[in-house]
């Protein structure tokens, strides 16, 4: 007598070691069960005794994969590319941001130099527009 496959609920992130690719679980497909990659793609089916649970650098590393899959596919925004803005000569708040800027851009915090980007587009709209 054959041993029942096991079950999992769907969303579960699987290991299929025949094929080397994580996938998170969607369904039975007869004998089969269909995967999908992290973060979408085209589904593939699975024997279900090549699978097992996904460990957590498996899972790390398909997330990883899947983001940076989607953030090659978007394009930048419009003025994203553009220089960033230069600090008004002679103002301590222009020169405190952009150094703020500077060291956050050294850090690799991208979400610390968007910050301060703002902050001084703000200060120069308010400051140094007449």
């Amino acid at each position: 007598m054959r041993p029942e496959p096991a079950t999992y609920e769907p969303g579960t992130v699987l290991y299929d070691t025949a094929a080397a690719k994580v996938g998170e679980y969607r369904d039975r497909s007869g004998a089969r069960v269909l995967l999908r990659p992290l973060g979408g793609g085209r589904e593939w089916e699975a024997e279900p005794a090549a699978l097992r649970p996904a460990t957590d650098r498996e899972r790390l590393g398909a997330s990883l994969r899947a983001a940076n899959d989607r953030t090659l596919a978007t394009p930048p925004a419009p003025g994203e590319l553009e220089r960033p803005l230069l600090p008004v000569p002679d103002c301590e708040a222009c020169a405190w941001l952009a150094d703020r800027r500077e060291a956050a851009r050294a850090a690799f915090d991208h979400s610390a130099v968007t910050d301060a980007n703002v902050l001084l587009r703000q200060h120069q709209r308010k400051e140094h527009e007449a």
